[in-house]
This record gives structure tokens, sequence and C-alpha cells, in this order.
């Protein structure tokens, strides 16, 4: 679905050029929960920009749906992660909602049928009159997945999203979002700099290198469906795929040519 080949990011020119992300390529196939790890700086968000379309690339080429991606696309939605600057505090839950299906669908009921669905899908059903100064930081955060959610996107883009919320709230909207996907069918690309979350949501961990970023391993995350906070994090495959991709972090620095180095069952390179 989306095919990412030898993607290549620079800011500036000539010597005072900062080249970001090197001869990057990655495949996501329909359907998959893919989490993109790597070292702070690597250039994590950068990519994630890159392939909404939000950031011209320097070389190589993103393509959704056999489309080169130079904008972004009418199939993608995208959560950021400062939910206090994505939503308007003077518009209510709903509008904010509701605004990127303003020139989408010109059905006013429409309209609001699809941000009432939303709402519910993300437990803040009722809660459409208010405003987000008057919501906790995880119901604001929530209504940031709500706005992605009623664009009815194929693939939905995620920068960091729960950095900014408590412990326990943030294992309520990784719950929340495992749901919404199974349910809707969603691809999920989420960027991460938690490695237990990363492990925990996603069907494959992107492991990026130090700056600039390429990708060091694909691990495939074989652990059994549906997740759960406490069981599958006391699993002993969690604690093996977690210690794996830490160490791939801390010594992001190296090739790791021999795929026996660190025993993660299925990986792919």
């Amino acid at each position: 679905m989306l095919v990412v080949t030898n993607l290549c990011k620079t800011y500036g020119k000539d010597q005072d050029a900062v080249e970001t992300i090197r001869d990057m390529s990655l495949r996501i196939e329909r359907g998959q929960f893919v989490c993109v790890v790597g070292p702070s700086g690597a250039g994590k968000t950068t990519l994630l920009r890159c392939l909404t379309g939000l950031l011209p690339v320097s070389g190589g080429s993103v393509r959704l749906n056999d489309a080169e991606v130079t904008s972004p696309p009418a199939e993608m939605a995208v959560v950021f992660q400062d939910y206090s600057r994505s939503l308007m505090p003077w518009l209510t839950v709903a509008t904010n909602v509701g605004l990127p299906l303003r020139n989408k669908i010109r059905d006013s009921r429409v309209r609001r049928a699809r941000v009432e669905e939303a709402l519910e899908q993300v437990g803040l059903g009722g809660f459409g009159s208010r405003y987000p100064w008057q919501l906790s930081g995880g119901m604001q955060q929530r209504v940031a997945i709500a706005r992605g959610l009623a664009y009815q996107p194929e693939i939905l883009l995620m920068d960091e999203p729960y950095a900014s919320v408590d412990a326990q709230t943030r294992a309520d909207l990784e719950d929340l979002i495992l749901r919404i996907r199974a349910e809707a069918g969603l691809t999920v690309v989420l960027v991460t700099h938690d490695i237990d979350e990363a492990v925990y949501l996603a069907d494959r961990v992107v492991v990026l290198s130090k700056r600039p970023a390429t990708v060091l391993r694909d691990i495939t995350v074989d652990l059994p469906l549906p997740r759960d906070q406490v069981a599958t994090k006391s699993l002993a495959r969690f604690a093996e795929l977690r210690s794996t991709v830490f160490q791939l972090i801390r010594g992001g620095d190296r090739s790791f040519e021999d795929p026996a180095e660190f025993a993660v069952g299925q990986t792919q390179r």
C-alpha cells in the first residue's frame, strides 16, 4: 500500500546541509500496524512528514496505492503529538472533529452523523458541545484521534500521539487504537520513542539507525492477538522482543551483519 524507495532527506545546502534520511526503503502492506522507533534525533518525525507529503523529499520516492506522494493524499489522515496545538480551542469538540469533512461531505446532516460516530468510537459520545479546554489531556487526544477517524482514511499516521499523557491514559489510548484498527481494518503507521508501546501495538517494528537514518532492522512481532496490557507484557516473548529493539537502538551505529547476534525469531532486514 505504501512504498518508500531510496528515500533521502537533507535540510539546507552546501556546507550547511544536514542529511537526515539516507537511502531508506520500506514497504507497508494494507491492514498492517507498523511502529517506527529509533534513537532520539534519528529523523522519525521527518520520515513521517515525508510519508504524508508535508515535507518534500530530497531523493527517492514515496508512493501510496501506486501514486507518488507529493502533497497530503486524500486517503491519509495524521494525528500529531501535540493535541493542544492541533485542536482549535475556540471551536467545540464536534466542530474540531468535523473540520476535515467540510469539503468532503457537503450534506451537513451526514457530516454531523459522521462526527457523532467518530466520537462514539473514541468514547466521547455526548461531549460534542464541549470545548477542548474543558477536557483532560487524554480526552483532547481522543478528539484528535476522532478527527482522523471521521475522515475515514485508508491509512492513519500518528506522530508520538501519546507522549504528552500520563501512563494510565497512555495504556487506555493504546488499547483504543488497537480496537479501532481491528474494527475499521485501518492501516496504521505510528512513530514512537517508547519501545514497550511499539512492541505492544505493532505487527512490525521498524528500527531506524542514528542520523542519517536508515532501516537497521524490520522486526515481525509475533505476539498473540488480541493484546492485553498485563498478559501480553508478561510474556517472555514480549521481553525478548523489547530487549532486541532496545539493543538495536542503543547500538544503532553498528551493522549487525550476523542475525544470530540477537535472537528475535522472525525478523527481516
